[in-house]
């Protein structure tokens, strides 16, 4: 069996330097090398093991036989935005997990091809749109979730408006995801790409706010509700709230949204740290750290349970050894300190053995008494997952949401307790994967497609 060829990265030296993207991708005949491996399985696990069903044998039989076009008009036929997805989906634990060659050695590296494919075409090729059908749209939110349904509506002929509340479209893949995993011009390019469809795009846009949910409703004829989860959970220990201490949103946000880390030439600040401890194990801790980083801070993640239980993607947490964070596991934080009662100096853990199993499949984790010790540090950034902002639910009268969790209730095809208002994404299942609002985007778009037929 012919081994899984493995994209080039950046050297080192200039990664840690730079926001610009590591992980270089492949050449064609990488590419086409790749594609060889693939033994195109009469029934194909990794197009169940995708969460948009992209028909993965077809698009990497054509890619072989070099018919590029045919290999994305596939792809896009369920993925409307590959170069994003073949970039930042967790494809290890998804198509990739399942592939066969898997069992026997490494997997097809699915999300390289799909990323090359989705590259070569990106700015080049805009999708059909049907004639106009007269019906319009709302789409609240502009991350995956809102972007796919609005893409879906648009190719079917509906005139679709998107309401965004900060100042640039994207959600999470522009504040959230830094430029060295996904470069900021691929998503501009596929927002560019649904103007060029004719879809409006609005920014500084709080629906609730700037203006009432009530207008749209009165001038569309659907309203998709995909405000995603953009709230940061907390710790809720002593000294949380020093100088010195983000959350992981805050700190992404500020440097990949108002490029702080280009202050003073723009206007946001950032503090410039000599140790900055991220707690956190998941792809958004590994986002943190290698930010921190490359602002000129020594970084350390530290994580409650073992490397094995990370939820990170393995890439990920290597990419960030390579460039030099240090990880320290079975270790919680308990409390912040300061030498000044102002600026955090310092943070106490405990250490942690693993316990049993839990639901979801990760080893536990308990406390060891009298195991505390203590992290000098002048920064932290908390990256322990997100949470749907309730602003939106909230000011929605008659809209069934779960209280406990946050999220919208939707029945199976995304629709809410009100008549002709839909939602999907992380606003309806928690904080989950960008592909999987994709999915949820794409699928809602057709359940509004048939509701308004």
């Amino acid at each position: 069996m012919k081994p899984r060829i493995k994209p080039k990265k950046l050297a080192v030296e200039e990664r840690v330097k730079s926001f610009n993207e590591v992980v270089l991708g492949y050449t064609e005949e990488e590419a086409i090398k790749e594609a060889e491996r693939c033994i195109q399985c009469p029934t194909p696990p990794c197009v169940t093991g995708c969460p948009i069903s992209i028909d993965i044998p077809s698009f990497i039989k054509a890619l072989r036989e070099r018919r590029f076009e045919d290999s994305y008009k596939i792809m896009i036929a369920t993925n409307p935005f590959p170069s994003i997805c073949g970039r930042i989906c967790p494809q290890e634990q998804q198509c990739e997990k399942v592939c066969t060659l898997g069992k026997i050695g490494e997997p097809v590296a699915i999300g390289k091809l799909e990323k090359f494919i989705g590259d070569l075409y990106l700015n080049k090729s805009n999708p059909e749109v049907t004639s106009p059908n007269g019906k319009k749209v709302a789409v609240v939110g502009s991350g995956p979730a809102g972007l796919a349904c609005a893409y879906t509506l648009a190719k079917m002929g509906y005139s679709v408006s998107i309401f965004e509340s900060l100042h640039k479209p994207g959600g999470v893949l522009t504040y959230g995801i830094p430029a060295f995993r996904l470069p900021k011009n691929i998503v501009e390019g596929y927002v560019n790409q649904l103007r060029e469809m004719g879809v409006k795009i609005e920014v500084d846009v709080l629906v609730g706010r700037t203006i009432k949910f009530e207008y749209l409703l009165r001038n569309f004829d659907a309203v998709f509700l995909g405000t995603g989860a953009g709230l940061p959970r907390f710790l809720n220990i002593p000294g949380e709230n020093l100088n010195g201490i983000y959350s992981a949103n805050e700190f992404l946000t500020r440097v990949n949204l108002m490029k702080a880390y280009l202050f003073p030439e723009y206007e946001t600040p950032i503090y410039r740290a000599k140790h900055t401890v991220v707690i956190g194990g998941g792809n958004v801790a590994m986002d943190a750290a290698r930010v921190a980083l490359r602002l000129g801070s020594e970084v350390t993640i530290a994580y409650r349970r073992s490397r094995k239980e990370m939820p990170a993607r393995i890439e990920e947490i290597e990419n960030a050894e390579e460039e030099g964070v240090k990880f320290v596991f079975l270790s919680s934080p308990i409390r912040f300190i300061s030498r000044d009662n102002f600026w955090v100096s310092g943070v106490e853990f405990i250490r942690n053995r693993l316990g049993p199993k839990g639901p979801d499949g990760r080893r536990s984790f308990v406390p060891v008494e009298g195991s505390n010790y203590f992290m000098k540090t002048d920064c932290v950034v908390i990256a322990i997952g997100q949470l749907p902002n309730p602003l939106l639910p909230r000011l929605i009268p008659k809209l069934e949401c779960d209280e406990r969790k946050g999220t919208i209730k939707v029945d199976e095809e995304g629709r809410t307790s009100i008549p002709k208002v839909y939602a999907g994404g992380d606003i309806t299942t928690g904080a989950a994967t960008a592909v999987e609002a994709i999915a949820a985007g794409v699928r809602v778009a057709y359940t509004i497609h048939k509701d308004l037929s």
